[in-house]
């Protein structure tokens, strides 16, 4: 008569060869998919284009082709007393955080479903810093197309980006790109706009907070804005204008102008109390956009995101990449041009670890500096919105997603970044 525990050793080494043998068919098949996948990329196939015959699944195969993994193969041990034998560290590797991520695998951020990173519009209208052109207009247009055609669900913008004559540009621009979508009537359905309003000093009442909210609708030619955002706080400079600020958020959301509320650029106390007086008006604080990087993980970034987790608010992170610090593309030799080029000057010589650590994880995974920096915002669980003006920039954006830095690469990063004496500089308007 078999003991228990002869039984249980029994069951445990049939259970583990039913689980390997059915891991090995999933990698066979998987296989097998990218084989036919990888190769339609290096025919030239659009990533983000999906033919008919293949419109179930297109946005899903086209993001294996971005990161192949190498073929697995699962083993089993003989039975128990091999895996007591064995060490426990041999072999070892850090776990995965979490799920990989797809945009298909959404985060909440308030009511909404967005896609785990979003795009940034900040450069569509902004002709001082950016460069932009309205001949720019037609690769912008194609960059959204292709942002969307791949899962990206969510567009930051502002009523104050466009300068001079443009001003209010990326958001009239962002409007006619959903507009002139070609792919499929639920896709675009689906297409959450996060815009922000300036503290100007003429907002004065809620009701002319209200109006500003109105005119970003206009603009675009939407019904309903999906996140409307405070651009930022006037705490510092005219504290008696935040009340009113603050009255504008709840109208809005009240008469359902917008579907969730924001704001940017709030610091800790700021923040806990602006969210105790929207919570007795009885309005949600869903998002909190703030300045968060491997360049700037501060002490009120942290204790941001702190609370921000514990208040169930979505930390949205803007200049994900530093302006472009941290792409590796530029040196003090080679600068961006315009204004840029005055900070990158300052800054570049006192990343020296930070960036070097970076591109050799990069290096690692077969990635490039810039998604390796995304994905670290994604791994803290931060939503970053890196800017985009070309179809160049958002693919290789994309391949952020689809795989997740190891808990060691996340320390790794964030000790190198410690170990860089120079920050990135904070918004002028970032409240305590």
């Amino acid at each position: 008569m078999p003991t228990c525990r002869a039984i249980r050793i029994q069951r445990s080494e049939q259970l583990r060869s039913d689980t390997c043998n059915m891991l090995n068919k999933v990698s066979e098949k998987t296989k097998n998919k990218k084989k036919k996948i990888w190769g339609s990329v290096h025919s030239g196939a659009p990533l983000g284009r999906v033919g008919a015959r293949n419109r179930i699944g297109g946005v899903a195969m086209a993001f294996l082709a971005l990161t192949p993994p190498p073929p697995m193969r699962f083993t089993c041990r003989a039975s128990n007393e091999s895996l007591l034998q064995s060490s426990p560290f041999q072999n070892f590797k850090p776990p995965r955080l979490g799920p990989l991520f797809w945009p298909w695998e959404k985060v909440s951020v308030g009511p909404l479903s967005v896609s785990p990173m979003g795009f940034g519009t900040w450069a569509w209208g902004n002709q001082l810093l950016w460069g932009y052109q309205e001949e720019m207009d037609t690769g912008l247009q194609e960059t959204f197309n292709l942002a969307v055609s791949n899962g990206i669900n969510i567009f930051d913008t502002a009523d104050s980006y466009g300068t001079g004559k443009l001003n209010g540009q990326s958001e009239r621009l962002l409007g006619k790109f959903i507009r002139e979508f070609q792919g499929p009537p639920g896709m675009r359905d689906k297409i959450v706009i996060a815009t922000k309003f300036a503290a100007y000093p003429w907002l004065l009442t809620a009701g002319q907070f209200v109006k500003a909210c109105e005119s970003s609708l206009e603009r675009m030619q939407i019904e309903q804005i999906g996140i409307g955002q405070l651009h930022w706080s006037t705490a510092n400079y005219a504290p008696l204008q935040e009340q009113a600020l603050w009255d504008g958020l709840v109208a809005m959301y009240e008469k359902g102008l917008v579907q969730a509320v924001g704001v940017s650029n709030y610091g800790p106390k700021q923040l806990i109390k602006l969210y105790d007086y929207l919570k007795a008006r009885g309005v949600p604080l869903s998002s909190a956009q703030v300045q968060f990087s491997l360049l700037s993980i501060g002490k009120d970034q942290k204790e941001l995101k702190t609370i921000c987790d514990s208040l169930g608010i979505r930390v949205i992170s803007y200049s994900p990449l530093g302006l472009g610090m941290l792409t590796g593309k530029y040196n003090t030799s080679r600068l961006p041009r315009g204004p840029r080029a005055l900070l990158f000057r300052q800054i570049l010589p006192g990343l020296a670890p930070l960036l070097y650590t970076l591109e050799e994880i990069a290096q690692k995974r077969g990635k490039t500096m810039s998604q390796v920096a995304i994905n670290w915002c994604m791994s803290k669980g931060t939503i970053p919105i890196p800017g985009v003006k070309t179809v160049q920039q958002a693919r290789e954006n994309l391949g952020a997603l689809g795989w997740r830095l190891r808990s060691d690469e996340i320390l790794e990063l964030e000790k190198a970044a410690q170990e860089s004496p120079r920050r990135m500089i904070q918004n002028i308007f970032q409240t305590k």
